[in-house]
């Protein structure tokens, strides 16, 4: 264990020892007489109490004791709420900082800033404070909609989050016109009395180009979809066919049967599969990837451009590759046919799925067969398909398929009796023509053939992960904390009002109980939300050069090792391997990792974060422009959410949209917080969770990003119907309420 890692985590330790509500100050010589520290160690602890001084996190009273600070500053970043307040992210602390709307002083969303603790956490409450200073900008562009007038411009943002126009002066808006996307250089950030003000740098295209949205959120979330001049010269010196001097001294695989199986588009192969099983019943897998660290050599251009975007973007009509496509698509894809360069975990594991010995090597292989999921499926269903019918090998590929689904389930289980989450969300699979509209959306099918891929790459994952942390190497982690103790008891309080219970008074709370709740769910009415609480009561995985675990797979070792062409922590680690593997792993290139770990490994849970985030954003934008065109028709969903502002209604093909409190016109509706239930005062009428409902899609908003819906019972019925005594005061409300609604419809974001 190095010097820095072990540094840090005693400084954590120390940390939570002084901020526990039972402590009782102590100074220098009473820290080392309670923590048993021997005398020539005791400057030791003093450099590690004086860093946790300097960084602000600990204070030095007059009296030498060390405590919490009383009214302590920090730095972070502000995420700002549309009704003004915020929350300031502070690097290690466990809780955000509230930030009430009269203590802002005037930063803006995503900006750097120093906070000035006021109030301290208490009550389950998160600590308070104010912004004292802005030290760096957030946004220095933003993209958003210019709108304008005669004699000056203003640009939406796209980011609600940043509350307030941009002004554009009419010599700063350069050619863009009315319903532009536009990306705007901020000038000036104004403050109390003036908005900011920018000038236009770049015109994306009219709103109502699909392409142009896509590309608008390219540009608010910084992905760059071109590569520099200088990475394209180096990538034109790599070859694209691996000659023979390049497989001296690697491992030899090409004379087994060897698969890639990937979905129908996919271009980027980066794992493929070779399995056998022996007379003992034990199975020999082979999980072979993509030796990308042959091509992308540590401090070039383009190991830098790859480690600033982190991981390949994949959205719905294009791809933002990690690495150009001449490497993402060529001579690193495992293309059927011909030689490629790879790094290979052989593993051997028995009927239990117990791993009982590994290899791992540089190897060579060539993929027999480029097959897909859906061509697997097929096999294994006994289907006519044109992968089951190619002659060449066609028995040894069906008895391969067969064979893979018999190891797969045995890791399944394997996973499935240590108490290994599986989170089953329907994900959405959108279709779109050759210019950007979606033409279908559908729920994207998990198969046999999807799931076995998965359980390999998993196996070879976790097997991997615990080699090296063995070696005591430094190495790069795929880690999921325990779930906060205190959000799985606002879990376990929320779902007792469905008949559920998890088992909390353990020390250590184990996944299993996870894992029996979303069993107990399957095919209930209650399943999609209380499925999604869970989740959100779950920690984030990110990368670590610290092995902690990872919770959700109840796995004490992971990491990723199978996707280098997409995922920049893969790529590291196979450097590592390669390196160990090769006796090259000194002192000093040891060192050198433990320099560089944990910068790689911030950077790229920053990035993979970001690139979530803007897929998330591409699917909800394709699924409001498809639902655009049914505006006024009806469809059957099921209510999915039931909430104090509406009720949400999800489609079979996975749109979602949201019911308006205000279209709910046969009575006043009142929200039943325990049971989840819309319950109408009058009638006694109930929606509630996993009710089948008629809806008529009433409104599509592509800068909210949102859909609303009308029960069809109510569409064709004038409002005026409903009201019955035009003197009662609720009846005019409801009226009132109605006729606001056609002209401001209720929005989710607006109650978040």
């Amino acid at each position: 264990m190095t010097d820095n890692i072990l540094f840090e985590q005693r400084k954590n330790a120390i940390r939570q020892i002084i901020y526990e509500d039972n402590y009782v100050p102590l100074k220098l010589k009473e820290f080392a007489f309670f923590l048993e520290v021997p005398k020539e160690d005791r400057e030791d602890l003093r450099q590690v109490l004086q860093a946790l001084v300097d960084e602000g996190t600990v204070e030095l009273t007059a009296r030498g004791k060390y405590v919490k600070p009383s009214n302590r500053r920090a730095e972070g970043i502000f995420t700002r709420n549309q009704r003004g307040f915020g929350f300031v992210t502070v690097k290690g602390e466990p809780q955000d900082i509230f930030i009430p709307a009269e203590y802002v002083n005037g930063a803006c969303h995503k900006d750097l800033v120093l906070v000035k603790v006021t109030k301290r956490a208490s009550g389950g409450k998160r600590p308070e404070g104010l912004i004292e200073k802005i030290l760096d900008r957030g946004y220095k562009t933003i993209v958003g909609l210019f709108d304008e007038s005669r004699n000056f411009g203003f640009v939406i943002p796209d980011d609600s989050k940043f509350g307030t126009d941009i002004f554009i002066p009419k010599n700063r808006r350069h050619g863009a016109k009315a319903n532009d996307k536009v990306v705007v250089k901020i000038k000036d950030y104004g403050d109390e009395k003036h908005k900011p003000s920018g000038e236009i740098t770049e015109i994306l295209g009219p709103l109502d180009d699909p392409a142009t949205d896509v590309t608008s959120i390219l540009r608010s979330y910084g992905l760059p979809e071109d590569f520099p001049t200088i990475v394209k010269k180096e990538v034109r010196r790599i070859p694209q066919t691996v000659d023979a001097d390049m497989t001296v001294g690697r491992t030899d695989y090409r004379d087994l049967l060897t698969v890639t199986i990937d979905g129908e588009d996919a271009r980027d192969l980066d794992d493929a599969i070779t399995l056998s099983k022996n007379e003992d019943g034990q199975f020999r897998l082979g999980v072979h990837i993509a030796d990308v660290s042959e091509y992308v050599k540590e401090g070039s251009a383009l190991d830098d451009e790859a480690l600033r975007r982190a991981t390949s973007v994949y959205l719905t009509d294009r791809v933002i590759p990690m690495l150009p496509r001449e490497l993402s698509n060529g001579i690193c894809s495992l293309n059927e046919g011909v030689d490629r360069l790879a790094m290979s975990c052989v593993m051997t594991f028995d009927s239990k799925g117990t791993v009982l010995d590994h290899e791992l090597t540089e190897s060579v292989i060539q993929v027999d067969r480029r097959m897909t999921y859906t061509g697997v499926q097929a096999i294994l269903d006994g289907k006519d398909h044109p992968e089951a019918e190619r002659e060449d090998r066609r028995e040894e590929i069906r008895t391969l398929c067969f064979l893979m689904k018999e190891a797969a389930a045995v890791l399944k289980e394997r996973r499935r009796k240590r108490g290994s989450i599986d989170f089953d969300f329907p994900e959405s699979k959108v279709v779109v023509d050759g210019k950007g509209y979606p033409i279908e959306i559908k729920p994207y099918q998990r198969t046999t053939a999807t799931d076995l891929i998965e359980d390999f790459m998993l196996l070879a994952n976790e097997t991997v992960a615990e080699d090296y942390f063995w070696q005591e190497l430094p190495f790069l982690y795929r880690v999921h904390e325990t779930p906060d103790p205190e959000k799985i008891r606002k879990l376990d309080t929320f779902i007792h009002n469905f008949g559920y219970y998890l088992k909390t008074g353990r020390d250590q709370f184990h996944p299993k109980e996870i894992q029996k709740l979303l069993f107990s769910l399957e095919g209930e009415p209650e399943e999609p939300l209380i499925s999604r609480l869970a989740l959100r009561s779950m920690q984030r995985a990110k990368y670590s050069s610290l092995n902690i675990g990872h919770f959700g797979l109840s796995a004490q070792y992971y990491c990723h090792f199978t996707s280098p062409i997409r995922r920049y922590p893969d790529l590291q680690i196979h450097r590592i391997i390669k390196e160990s593997l090769g006796g090259k792993l000194n002192s000093k290139r040891v060192s050198h990792y433990e320099a560089i770990l944990d910068e790689v490994a911030d950077q790229s849970s920053r990035m993979e974060r970001l690139a979530q985030e803007a897929e998330r954003e591409v699917i909800k934008l394709k699924k409001v422009e498809y639902m655009e065109q049914f505006l006024g028709r009806s469809f059957t969903g099921v209510i999915s959410g039931v909430t104090s502002w509406g009720i949400y209604v999800e489609l079979e093909n996975t749109v979602e949209g949201m019911i308006p409190m205000n279209a709910l016109l046969d009575d006043y509706y009142i929200f039943d917080e325990n049971n989840y239930q819309m319950v109408g005062q009058d009638s006694g009428r109930i929606f509630s969770l996993g009710q089948p409902i008629e809806v008529t899609v009433s409104r599509t908003d592509k800068m909210t990003r949102t859909i609303d819906f009308i029960p069809t019972e109510f569409t064709d019925i004038p409002v005026e119907d409903y009201i019955t005594d035009q003197d009662d005061l609720e009846s005019e409300r409801l009226l009132a309420m109605y006729r606001n609604s056609r002209k401001n419809p209720g929005r989710m974001d607006d109650q978040q």
